[in-house]
């Protein structure tokens, strides 16, 4: 595929910013999860440098996104920056989330769905979802039903940047089972692999059904990265996670060879590509890999259209409510 943005694996996020700085300017930015150490937290700081009119962090704790705001106000002090707490395995905890957020914002220009986990032992929300699925795609996909008149109201030109995995290669979403057998069929990778796939696949309905509104949404794998997203690694199940994504290339006819580690400078480009680049109002729904549009594109699972339909349905389902907007 031609290369579309022009950058590559080791654009930092500063040279988006500094590239886009006028896209920035007076923004109101929502990033979930922007925890110190990881490409959340890079981006937000990055963000900061070209003066956006509201920074909006969200966490579970707020002592963990505290560092993340004082290293913003020192390198800008002029930009506003508000903490709300979130918890998006938790359905209350994300109604309660949206409601702050609605109050306090007349419009959202950019929402960077960015909060994820990985890897973890098997447990449901307190929703009685598998916890990877209710974290990484259930609790953003209500997060973003639930301001998605603050995003229209931003006009034409708003964006939502989903960040996936190329864990997605691992699985589909288990449409019929995605509580694994309430455990009894776990895999840790699967059901990673499971939610990330359901991030691509959000996206895509998101760009279809929104498109027409003048709203962009893109998924990404944001590169091999040493983050806190890495706590539940270890000796044991990280083999396991290298011989899924192998024997998915296998499919393919390709050779599966790990990736080079990338900084948190290179890790939150791809994010802040997705966030800003007008070269890719082109490509909405696109999913993007090293600061690009990924080239191949992702399997079938995670982008045929009859998925991304049933994603949606089940979605509505698990939250108790449609996901329909006005203008």
């Amino acid at each position: 595929m031609t290369k579309v943005t022009g950058y590559e694996f080791s654009t930092t996020g500063d040279e988006v910013v500094s590239r886009f700085q006028d896209s920035i300017k007076g923004k109101t930015i929502v990033i979930t999860g922007p925890g110190q150490g990881g490409i959340g937290s890079e981006t937000a700081v990055a963000l900061a440098a070209a003066a956006p009119a509201l920074l909006i962090l969200t966490g579970r704790t707020e002592s963990k996104i505290t560092p993340v705001i004082l290293e913003i106000e020192s390198k800008n002090s002029a930009v506003k920056v508000q903490f709300v707490k979130l918890d998006l395995s938790s359905q209350a905890s994300v109604r309660s989330a949206a409601a702050v957020i609605n109050e306090s914002v007349e419009k959202i220009d950019i929402l960077i769905n960015n909060a994820g986990i990985m890897a973890c032992p098997y447990e449901k929300s307190v929703d009685g979802i598998e916890l990877q699925f209710a974290t990484n795609h259930i609790g953003h996909f209500l997060l973003t039903k639930l301001v998605m008149q603050k995003i229209l109201n931003a006009g034409p030109g708003s964006r939502i940047v989903n960040v996936s995995s190329v864990g997605h290669r691992m699985a589909g979403v288990r449409f019929d089972d995605y509580n694994f057998q309430d455990g009894k069929a776990y895999s840790e990778w699967e059901a990673y692999g499971q939610s990330k796939t359901a991030n691509i696949l959000f996206t895509y309905s998101l760009a279809k059904k929104l498109g027409g509104k003048g709203v962009f949404a893109y998924s990404l794998h944001p590169g091999s990265i040493r983050s806190g997203l890495q706590v539940h690694l270890n000796e044991s199940n990280l083999p396991k996670g290298f011989a899924l994504l192998a024997a998915a290339d296998a499919k393919t006819g390709q050779s599966y060879a790990p990736e080079p580690v990338k900084t948190l400078q290179q890790g939150c480009a791809t994010t802040l590509v997705a966030a800003l680049d007008p070269s890719l109002e082109a490509h909405n729904g696109a999913f993007l890999w090293n600061s690009d549009i990924a080239d191949p594109l992702p399997p079938a699972h995670a982008t045929s259209e009859e998925n991304a339909e049933k994603l949606w349905v089940l979605s509505e389902t698990l939250v108790g409510e449609k996901f329909e907007f006005v203008i």
